[in-house]
């Protein structure tokens, strides 16, 4: 006599089977794992209370952010009766028009202090970036000559500075005064942006440079052709940081720049936004009857889009690389 052992039916996530068209049976427990694969295993799911908490904290925070960004580009694309009517920046879209954009753009200072900035941005950039690679890659190696005394030396820089008037007096004994390299040469390198870059290159195996090294390569094919490719994500951020920090630089240029015609995009919206000083041939707020262009507020509002937008369209291709090149460079470290 024959005994038959039943056991439950598996259950079942309605996937159908091909060999019978019916639902394909798969065990809940892998359902459950694969619901929860992207949770750490000690956070709790959230419930119904955090949940709607989180969302709503997270559309304030957007709310906050995009608001204020809306207001700047809606009126900057506003004409003069729509600004009037609504008593300074507008928030309900009117008549749109491109005016103001064609004034600032048509040649006068505000596209050339724009063209001096993107300069001044991509030269010292790039400048920086080699110079903190270089440096933070002598500096990764312990056998390196001074290396003590040079990290040494580069850490006292981060707590105590020259101050303004030493270093204004040597900007000025280099010849610098009214030079772009006033604008690029007092803060080519950041003690912390060399750190970060240090500490990714010490948490690449050594076995890896050992056996380049073991075939051959020097220091420098070392450095291009191993170290590089490898911390691209930790130079992409560093050099985000320099960029972004060139782009909104205006201190130097108000200090060391005595011509007009070589202030970059920053000082040029210090100048004629936030002091409220007025625009070469723009007017005192009002519609020119000669060209019909808008000026005023909608002008003051077109250059300060011109100044933010440029770092907002980088950004976003950078910011995948933070986690990576930065929160992992400092755990090795």
């Amino acid at each position: 006599m024959t005994s038959t052992t039943h056991r439950p039916a598996p259950s079942t996530d309605g996937e159908p089977d091909a060999a019978t068209g019916g639902p394909t049976a798969r065990p809940a427990t892998a359902r459950r794992r694969r619901r929860s694969q992207h949770r750490p295993v000690w956070e709790e799911a959230p419930g119904p209370l955090g949940f709607t908490g989180k969302v709503v904290l997270l559309a304030f925070i957007v709310l906050a952010v995009a608001f204020p960004l809306y207001t700047i580009m809606l009126t900057s694309v506003s004409t003069q009766a729509d600004v009037t009517r609504s008593g300074g920046l507008v928030t309900v879209p009117g008549e749109l028009s491109l005016a103001a954009y064609e004034q600032i753009l048509s040649g006068g200072i505000v596209t050339r202090a724009a063209l001096v900035s993107i300069g001044i941005t991509a030269v010292g950039t790039l400048l920086s970036t080699v110079v903190s690679v270089l440096a933070a890659f002598g500096l990764s190696r312990p056998g390196s000559f001074g290396h003590r005394p040079l990290l040494f030396v580069l850490l006292i820089t981060m707590f105590f500075g020259a101050g303004m008037i030493p270093t204004y007096l040597l900007v000025s004994a280099l010849g610098l005064i009214d030079s772009y390299w006033a604008l690029i040469l007092p803060t080519a390198v950041s003690a912390f942006n060399v750190l970060i870059l240090r500490s990714f290159f010490m948490g690449i195996d050594p076995a890896i440079t050992d056996a380049a090294r073991i075939d051959g390569a020097g220091d420098w094919r070392v450095l291009f052709q191993i170290v590089t490719p490898m911390s691209k994500a930790a130079i992409a951020v560093v050099a985000l940081f320099y960029g972004v920090g060139y782009w909104n630089a205006f201190f130097n240029a108000m200090l060391y720049i005595n011509d007009n015609a070589k202030w970059p995009l920053q000082l040029v919206l210090r100048s004629y936004v936030l002091q409220g000083a007025t625009l070469p041939g723009s007017g005192a707020g009002q519609i020119d009857v000669a060209t019909g262009a808008v000026t005023g507020l909608p002008v003051k509002m077109a250059v300060l889009v011109l100044a933010v937008v440029p770092i907002l369209l980088v950004y976003p291709f950078v910011q995948r690389h933070f986690t990576k090149g930065v929160i992992f460079g400092a755990i090795k470290g």
